[in-house]
């Protein structure tokens, strides 16, 4: 995808999320570190969120939160979670760039739920790619994505360094295949 296909793609993913949120009163963005994050401070932006106005907004650190944490090499970045908010009670749109085995969802659910029962979670992700796990999909979805396994899909951010906003897949082939 584009850099001119992006801007049209989080338009319309804008869009759906404020359809939805125009209507609430008492509700949160929390961003899932890092590129989950990046997405949330930038609806929390479109949304018309600034000091003081808006909805409160939080991040996420979801890394000793994985079911996989004892299968890694070395230890986590551990990045920090900033929820400055009561959770109790409030919607929460729960924002990620990529959505794949549900995984990163679930560890992030079970964060938020730490720190209090909120009135529902809706999921906003840029890109589905298929191939669930769990079985865990998104309210808010900007593309859906048909990939293979061994594929990888990096939402780009110029936030994040990258040179522009887009999508890439890369596809592999399994060596004798």
């Amino acid at each position: 995808m584009t850099p001119d296909d992006f801007g049209p793609l989080y338009q319309r993913w804008l869009a759906g999320i404020r359809k939805t949120t125009d209507t609430l009163e008492d509700w949160a963005l929390v961003g899932i570190k890092r590129r989950g994050a990046v997405l949330a401070r930038r609806l929390l932006e479109d949304l018309g969120g600034s000091a003081g106005t808006g909805p409160a907004y939080g991040e996420l650190d979801i890394s000793l939160y994985r079911d996989d944490y004892h299968l890694q090499t070395g230890a986590p970045a551990v990045l920090g979670t900033e929820i400055s908010f009561e959770v109790e009670d409030k919607s929460i749109v729960l924002v990620d760039d990529v959505l794949y085995t549900g995984r990163t969802i679930r560890a992030a659910l079970d964060l938020i739920l730490d720190f209090g029962r909120p009135r529902r979670i809706w999921l906003a992700v840029l890109v589905d790619r298929g191939n669930r796990e769990l079985p865990i999909e998104s309210n808010f979805t900007g593309e859906f994505f048909e990939t293979e396994r061994n594929d990888r899909v990096q939402v780009r951010l110029e936030e994040m360094g990258d040179d522009y906003d887009g999508v890439d897949l890369t596809s592999f082939v399994e060596a004798g295949a």
